[in-house]
């Protein structure tokens, strides 16, 4: 290249690099300069946000059953009070019988037997106590004539005794026969004393005790008879079904024998043994719903009996109902269901299980009160795939935070999400 042409070029570079410099600082000058953040924008909390669901009641799910056995309400031991011989059987096992049907009867000859025996007993018991008292009575008569007959004696012999005295003392009689007038005077006395005492021991005495004991015993007797009699037969005290009565004709029973059992069906019962959860479900409830398939259709039936206490063998709690039986469609052995719950308690409070925080074995959730989180201690009742039943803590209608609550804490300042 030409010396001149090169060193022209060189300047020329030189001065388009001082354009471009001069112009990028043209530039920079006059370019608006960017706020730096101030000190109290740096230190404002920002809000949490939250999503919110109405509470709302939800069906938890189907009425829950309980299997349960159909039993008699009252189940009666017939029991011989006599023994005897077994003569005829009105009744099997299996008969429906009413109260005071007779089952059987047992041979009632030797009772009667030892009922006439009684009967002439009495009848000879009774001619005695006649007699005695006949002769009672005449000897109180005897008696009473007697101390009369004394009575009177005694005052003619002191007549006579106080004469006497007088001739004494005139001299016309002996002192000897004064003295024997004295003593036949007092023999007299003491025999009216002996007969006075006599009179009020036979008074006082019940001389006719052993023969009037004698016709009481006779009198029980027949009545003890009349009474065995009655129970040589063996009668149903409820009405219900006969069951377990191995009885046969020519059957010798001793007193105290078990010979069946009547097992009452009007009303029947309905028994069930609950675990606490569902005895809770039950507490309170004056009647339940139950069925029998294919024997009887949805209905309702008392509470009768719901225990208080576990037991402690079966480690539950019974559950009794009582139901009118007329037509006898429901007899002991067959099982039935009993409805727990009701169509209207599967409506109940629910909540999102993903909605509840749990800690330290404790169940919460938060509520949305005006811009704040409100943290509730929750107790949760049945589950439902993705749902599950709030039993206290909680109301219908609250807005209940379902997301971002496991990291907020009790009253503090939330924003909605839009």
């Amino acid at each position: 290249m030409n010396p001149i042409m090169s060193k022209s070029f060189k300047q020329s570079t030189k001065v388009m690099g001082a354009v471009v410099i001069s112009t990028a600082l043209l530039a920079g000058c006059g370019a608006q300069p960017q706020a730096a953040p101030t000190a109290a924008n740096a230190s404002e909390p920002q809000l949490k946000t939250v999503k919110v669901s109405k509470i709302e009641k939800q069906r938890i799910g189907d009425p829950q059953e309980q299997v349960a056995d159909v039993i008699s309400s009252i189940q009666i031991d017939l029991v011989t009070k006599v023994g005897g011989d077994v003569m005829e059987v009105l009744k099997k096992r299996g008969d429906m019988v009413e109260k005071g049907d007779v089952i059987f009867r047992m041979d009632p000859t030797d009772v009667k037997m030892k009922k006439d025996k009684a009967q002439i007993d009495i009848a000879s018991s009774q001619q005695q106590l006649d007699k005695a008292k006949q002769e009672l009575a005449n000897s109180k008569q005897e008696m009473k004539n007697g101390i009369k007959k004394l009575e009177d004696s005694i005052k003619e012999t002191e007549k006579n005794y106080n004469k006497m005295r007088n001739d004494y003392d005139m001299g016309l009689v002996t002192k000897f026969q004064l003295e024997q007038m004295e003593t036949q005077l007092n023999n007299l006395k003491l025999d009216l004393e002996n007969n006075r005492n006599k009179q009020k021991t036979l008074e006082s005495t019940n001389s006719l005790a052993p023969l009037e004991q004698a016709l009481q015993s006779s009198n029980l007797s027949i009545r003890e008879a009349d009474r065995t009699l009655e129970n040589m037969e063996v009668k149903a005290t409820v009405s219900g079904v006969l069951t377990d009565m191995p009885i046969e004709v020519g059957m010798s029973l001793n007193a105290g024998f078990q010979a069946g059992k009547v097992q009452q069906l009007n009303p029947i019962k309905i028994r069930a043994e609950l675990t606490e959860e569902t005895a809770n479900l039950v507490r309170g409830k004056q009647e339940l719903t139950f069925y029998v398939p294919g024997t009887l259709d949805k209905t309702k039936a008392k509470v009768s009996y719901l225990a208080d206490v576990m037991s402690a063998n079966s480690k539950s709690y019974t559950l009794e109902l009582e139901y009118p039986n007329a037509e006898s469609k429901l007899k002991p052995g067959m099982k039935a269901q009993v409805l727990v719950t009701e169509e209207a308690d599967q409506m109940v409070v629910t909540v999102p299980t993903t909605a509840i925080v749990r800690e330290g074995g404790e169940t919460f959730a938060f509520v949305l009160v005006g811009d704040s989180a409100e943290k509730r201690k929750v107790a949760l009742g049945r589950l439902n795939e993705t749902i599950q039943e709030v039993l206290s803590g909680l109301k219908e209608g609250e807005q209940l935070i379902i997301s971002g609550q496991n990291q907020l804490k009790d009253k503090e300042k939330v924003q909605l999400a839009k």
